[in-house]
Order: structure tokens, then sequence, then C-alpha cells
């Protein structure tokens, strides 16, 4: 009996993963953009790697902020963080891909090495600091090529500027980006930046939103189209306090999502030892420590705003059933990152598989149906509204 093609590249997979995981992790990101993306470029390689992983759904489609997305599984930010490969990784099914950071400022990042991996606890450590070529280089190359999918474009402070100067510096980016971006998503959560995480206090967000609503209404009356879609990626180390102003903001100026969230500087439910992660230094941890701690903090904000922001759950989904316990917390999309990297390039096609196995199971029609399904409060506990701005549910501050 011939084994289904999907256990075939999973075996495959655990067969190479070893190999690629004895070379320092920036190594084997780069081996694998040269290995995979060269051949994506002929188009019978992409047709050919789309056609084999292809899991495609009416079931699985969402559409939220104005895009029509064809399944909810998304790539996070930072793994194509100069918009080199979005194409060749689209092939592999996502439904959405999202580029960068990319600051206004060409940088280098932190010293390497900023990358490790802890495979006793399925995670990642990084400190890269946003390096890249700069928002420029990137428009520069994404007007070179076709853009073939929905998508989003990350950007962020550069390193070099203080936080008084961060609107500019984030207008800059958003202006040479605009013409290539389905969305932009604001990362005001990396903890590899110095500073760059004070910007979710409510005053300096709520100034770096204005500029940037107010830019995106002119360019696009300029160019005589709808605004772009504007999320926040918001870290997942915020007190309750500070989550709720930000949720009070983000519905009174009406943004279009919130992506939740970024990496954890916490080190708790690490089976590693923590003395080792210690000597790895500072960073952020990725994968499987956080598919509670993100799980929870979506519900968390799905439930504070009775589900009137769209979420993107972001942070240890390692298997289908972490995306299908997320959507059902909150999530309206999902992305991945760290699991895709443990997984392999079957990985988006086996999640999309076991949603359509529980969607079956469950009897329901459709993804959309399922979104928020554990965390609806009851009518008594409803958001209510006052001249636009929320109050929280009861509980909150």
């Amino acid at each position: 009996m011939l084994l289904d093609k999907y256990v075939l590249v999973g075996l495959v997979w655990r067969l190479i993963r070893p190999f690629l995981f004895w070379f320092p992790a920036e190594w084997t990101h780069d081996f694998a953009k040269l290995v995979f993306s060269w051949p994506m470029k002929i188009p019978v390689c992409r047709w050919l790697t789309a056609a084999y992983f292809r899991v495609e759904d009416r079931r699985l489609r969402v559409s939220r902020f104005g895009l029509d997305f064809p399944n909810p599984v998304g790539l996070a930010a930072g793994l194509d963080k100069d918009a080199e490969w979005f194409n060749a990784l689209h092939s592999l099914g996502f439904g959405f891909i999202e580029v960068g950071t990319f600051t206004a400022q060409a940088q280098f990042g932190n010293p390497k090495p900023r990358v490790f991996r802890l495979p006793a606890d399925w995670a990642l450590l990084n400190r890269m600091g946003s390096p890249n070529q700069g928002a420029a280089a990137a428009a520069t190359r994404l007007a070179r090529q076709p853009i073939r999918l929905i998508l989003g474009v990350n950007i962020g402070k550069s390193a070099s500027v203080p936080n008084e100067s961060a609107p500019v510096d984030y207008l800059t980016s958003f202006e040479l980006l605009y013409p290539y971006a389905s969305y932009f998503t604001l990362n005001i959560s990396s903890p590899n930046t110095p500073g760059l995480r004070d910007l979710q206090g409510r005053e300096c967000l709520l100034v770096l939103l204005r500029a940037l609503m107010d830019r995106n209404a002119t360019l696009a009356s300029l160019r005589k189209e709808r605004p772009k879609p504007l999320l926040v990626k918001i870290a997942p180390d915020l007190e309750d306090r500070e989550l709720d102003d930000i949720l009070r903001l983000c519905i009174e100026l009406r943004l279009d999502g919130i992506i939740v969230a970024n990496t954890t500087i916490s080190r708790e439910g690490l089976l590693k030892p923590v003395q080792r992660v210690h000597c790895l230094g500072e960073g952020g941890i990725s994968g499987a420590p956080l598919t509670q701690l993100t799980r929870a903090l979506v519900a968390a904000v799905y439930r504070k705003t009775n589900g009137a922001l769209p979420i993107i759950g972001v942070g240890g989904i390692m298997t289908g059933e972490d995306a299908w316990q997320m959507i059902r917390a909150g999530a309206s999309l999902i992305q991945v990152h760290t699991g895709f990297i443990y997984g392999g390039p079957g990985f988006v096609a086996s999640i999309k598989r076991h949603l359509l196995q529980r969607l079956s199971e469950s009897g329901k029609a459709s993804i959309e149906e399922v979104i928020g399904e554990t965390s609806r409060t009851p009518a008594s506990e409803n958001v209510q509204w006052d001249s636009g701005s929320p109050h929280l549910v009861p509980g909150s501050t």
C-alpha cells in the first residue's frame, strides 16, 4: 500500500531535520532559502509544488478587514525579513504571508549568534533586533516581482531612532511600502529593540496610530482606493491594565485588527534547564512554551471586545489541534513560524487537513462558525458602547 503523500513528506522531513539542525540556525535559514526559492522561480516547479501541497476547501475561507483569505493559515513576520522568497513559500499553501519587520533605516541587528534552537521545548530563542536592508530596498525588490498572494507588511522602528521620533520613522517605511501591502502590521512589541515596547503605552500609541491613519487616508485618496488595513502586534507579557488601554484605543480609533502576540521574555514553562537558557542571553522565546499563554491572551482579547476586533493569533501553534483551539479561542486568522521551522514543508497542509477534519466532526459548515466559540460571553456581559469608546466586560480595569 502506498504511503499518503503527506505522511511521506513528514517522514522525509524527520530524516532531514537533524542534519539541518546540526548547523547554526541562521545558516540553516539562509541555506533553506537558497535551495527552495531558486527552483520556485521556474513556473512549472512552482505549479507542481503548489499542486502537491494543495488543500483547498471553501469551508476554510475567511473574510476580514476587507480581504478574502483562501484559508486562515498565514506565515508570521520574521522568516522572510527582506521580502525575498514569499512567492516561493506561498506554494506550500499559506493563505497569506507577512514579510519584515522593515525599518526606515537599514540595520544589521544584534551581534551573532542571536538565534538558538531549544529542541527539548520545541522552541526558539532569538534576539535578532530586526536585521533588514531597509524599507527602500524592500520597496525596490517588491516592485520587481509579482505579488501572487495576500501580503502583510510588518514595519517597526529603526533601533537608532528615539521613541519621540518614532512616528516619522514609521511613516517613512509606510509610504515606501504602501503600494505593495495588502495590510500593514505595526510592530511595537519586539523585545529585541531597546525601548520599542514602550510604544505600547496609550499616549505613545495614540500619537503613532493617528499619524499612520491620517497618512493612510491621504494616500488612499490619492490612489483612489480604500485605505490599507492597519493592525498592531502586541506582546504576550502585558499587564491587564496595559492590555485594556490598547484595546480601548484600538476600538476608539476603529483599527482594523490586532495580532496576538510577539515573542515572550518569560522563561516559564521551559523544560530545558533555565540556567542553560539564561546562558544563551537575552531574547524572546517562541514555539510550544507560548501555546497556552497566547491562546489565553487571544481569548481575553476576544472576550474584552466581544469579538469586535479581528484577531490574528500567533505563538505556539505547533500542531493542527493548536490551530483549531486558537481559532475557537477567538482568532479569525492564525500565523505560524516556529512550528513551521520544526514541522517542515508539509506543516501548513497538515494544519488545513486537521481543520477540515475537525469541521466535519463538529458539523460546522465553515471555519467562520468556529471563531471564538469557546470565548463568547453571555449577553449580559457584552461590550457596551459610549461615543465610540468601549467599556470592557466585567472583570477588566
